[in-house]
């Protein structure tokens, strides 16, 4: 069984269809979703516009390539579920949801080594990051005194 984290902590997954591999024959106007391995090439990805979710394999926490699929799907126009699986850390999960993510779907092993409150310290992903302070939208500015850079 697995565990779904949202900006809501741990939840159970509510996705009724199943889920085919991009050459199981995926095509757009279907119940199912579409299972992406990391190592999808871009060019893969034409055409996915209207799946009603795509699950994207994290093989490993330090794989990052899922996040780079999940801003390219997102820039084309995805608007359907975004959710990635597999071994995705807490402390990945705010990089996640700026990725395009909706939600990471982990092992209950992993929910027990890092329970809900770890996920939770990193829903608030819209905020408290450089980007945010840089553009002037939450907290105090990245370096406010140029001396203070050191």
């Amino acid at each position: 069984m697995s565990v779904i984290v949202t900006d809501s902590g741990f939840t159970a997954d509510d996705f009724t269809g199943g889920f085919v591999g991009l050459q199981g024959g995926a095509a757009n106007d279907c119940d199912y979703g579409i299972d992406l391995a990391s190592d999808t090439s871009p060019d893969a990805l034409a055409g996915l516009t209207d799946a009603p979710m795509i699950r994207i394999d994290f093989p490993s926490f330090a794989d990052g390539r899922g996040f780079t699929l999940a801003q390219l799907l997102r820039r084309a126009g995805y608007k359907g579920r975004l959710r990635a699986r597999g071994h995705v850390l807490a402390d990945q999960y705010a990089m996640a949801r700026r990725s395009g993510f909706d939600e990471v779907e982990i092992s209950e092993d992993l929910a027990e080594r890092q329970p809900q409150d770890q996920w939770l310290a990193r829903a608030d992903w819209q905020n408290h990051h450089y980007q945010a302070r840089l553009r002037g939208k939450s907290g105090p500015a990245p370096f406010p005194d140029p001396d203070q850079r050191l």
